[in-house]
C-alpha cells in the first residue's frame, strides 16, 4: 500500500495495523517511519483518536522506556496490560519487561 498520499492520522494507523501479535512499538518509531521524525506526539493524538477502530491494536504502541502511556484511554484499569499479557508480554509497573526483546521497527519490518 502506498501511503504517501495518506493523511498523517492514516499512515500512523497503517503501520500500527501491521505490528505483530505479541510485539510492542513506539511512537518516536511509527513517526520516523512515515516520515515526520519530529512527530512522536502527534503519533500520540492520532492513537487516542483511534478508539472508535474496529480490531485495532492500539495497545501494542508504549513510549519509547516501554512505559504504558496510553493506558488511561483503554476502558478498564488494566486493560492495555491485559491485552499485552494476553500476547505473551510480560508487564511490571506499566512497563514492558525486556522491552527491547519484543521492540518491533517499522522500518525494519514495513517493505
Amino acid at each position: 500500500m502506498n501511503i504517501e498520499n495518506k493523511s498523517f492520522f492514516e499512515k500512523v494507523y497503517f503501520v500500527v495495523n501491521k505490528i505483530p501479535y505479541g510485539r510492542v512499538t513506539n511512537y518516536g518509531s511509527i513517526a520516523k517511519f512515515i516520515g515526520s521524525p519530529q512527530s512522536s506526539k502527534m503519533v500520540g493524538w492520532a492513537m487516542n483518536a483511534s478508539h472508535n477502530i474496529k480490531n485495532f491494536p492500539a495497545h501494542r504502541v508504549v513510549n519509547r522506556n516501554g512505559l504504558l502511556t496510553g493506558k488511561h484511554h483503554f476502558h478498564g484499569t488494566k486493560l492495555m496490560q491485559q491485552l499485552l499479557e494476553s500476547e505473551g508480554i510480560n508487564i511490571y509497573n506499566n512497563r514492558v519487561i525486556d522491552f527491547e526483546n519484543y521492540f518491533w521497527d517499522p522500518s525494519k519490518n514495513i517493505t
